[in-house]
């Protein structure tokens, strides 16, 4: 996929650049290694799929460990002139919240003018799989998300089915019979059965868009 005319220039240029600083980082990589895939998730991604907010930060994982550069960080002007600060989070862990186990296998190639996919391949996850990450946290801001992305994905039906393969399993440990019942796993699963409502919420709200 690229950039589609809804996205803001400003801003897809300072993520390419920040993209361009990743691939320079990689030349004595192996060439056995390449390409190294980067898989983006959070606001980033939201942006290429619906040209919704912009994120200040880029979550995104990699293929394999490699050494990231110094700055990660681009200021840049938005089309109002507004000044703003697009950076690379480091502290990004996708094992902190929902991912189902084909995200990255799914992930749709980005196509950046300067950035060679035989080097660093910018993947984004589907709209499926972003509004799928985003019931772990479940804030304000991520059901405004996956109302937006609910437009995007074929049948938010897909959404809440897939979103229950990975709620199967924390349902499991949290059962009576199981040891796994603190706190924090009864609440995530309270969280994940929110996620579903919400997502019937958005399928209800963009019923015309998504069920055409």
């Amino acid at each position: 996929m690229q950039p589609e005319p809804y996205t803001r220039r400003e801003y897809v240029s300072a993520f390419r650049e920040l993209a361009a600083r990743i691939a320079a980082s990689l030349k004595d990589v192996a060439p056995s290694a390449l390409p190294i895939q980067m898989y983006v998730a959070g606001g980033s991604a939201l942006h290429f799929h619906t040209g919704a907010r912009v994120s200040v930060d880029i979550d995104a994982t990699f293929s394999r460990r490699i050494a990231l550069p110094d700055r990660l960080d681009v200021a840049y002007q938005d089309e109002d002139g507004t000044a703003r600060l697009l950076y690379f989070d480091r502290q990004y862990n996708d094992t902190l919240g929902l991912m189902h186990e084909d995200a990255y296998a799914d992930s749709l190639p980005l196509t950046l003018t300067g950035i060679d996919p035989q080097v660093l391949d910018v993947r984004i996850l589907t709209p499926l799989d972003l509004a799928v990450s985003k019931l772990g946290r479940f804030s304000d801001q991520d059901q405004a998300d996956i109302a937006a992305l609910a437009v995007e994905a074929s049948s938010t039906r897909r959404v809440s089915n897939r979103a229950r393969r990975r709620r199967s399993v924390a349902t499991w440990a949290t059962r009576p019979d199981s040891a796994a019942t603190s706190p924090a796993q009864r609440k995530s699963s309270q969280r994940m059965a929110q996620g579903r409502d919400a997502l019937f919420i958005a399928r209800r709200e963009n019923a015309e868009l998504i069920d055409r």
